[in-house]
């Protein structure tokens, strides 16, 4: 892990391309997110992180593409779970929720927004709930 600024240049990377993702320069987002990728392989928190952007932005109306979506959020609860991140596990399933549902998947979509629900509760997140689900 690096030490300095260059440590955590990963995490400012997902910061960047998060507040791109809000201004919908989408592009930009994305950008962000695949250096904050390559810059974290060894980092499991600001990976997990990108590739949950990643997912949040191909998952986007305006930029969707549902299996690029789909790939990047289980990518990302992968390493949620394997290094217990409880709140981005949570994050992870709302968003494969929302795209599944989105796809027309409704079991899928179903079962993630279930989990999601039960980990923002078991973790007193419930304000995630009110905020994120559109």
């Amino acid at each position: 892990m690096g030490s300095g600024i260059l440590g955590h240049r990963g995490w400012a990377y997902v910061a960047v391309g998060r507040a791109c993702l809000l201004l919908e320069p989408f592009d930009e987002a994305r950008h962000f997110g695949k250096c904050s990728v390559e810059s974290s392989q060894r980092q499991p928190g600001p990976l997990a992180h990108a590739l949950h952007l990643l997912g949040d932005v191909a998952s986007h109306p305006d930029a969707f593409d549902a299996e690029t979506g789909a790939a990047h959020y289980r990518q990302a609860l992968a390493i949620a779970k394997q290094h217990g991140m409880r709140p981005l596990i949570a994050h992870c399933n709302l968003g494969l929720g929302q795209l599944y549902g989105r796809m027309g998947k409704s079991e899928h979509a179903r079962e993630n927004l279930t989990a999601a629900t039960t980990m923002y509760r078991d973790v007193d997140m419930d304000f995630c709930l009110e905020q994120e689900v559109r």
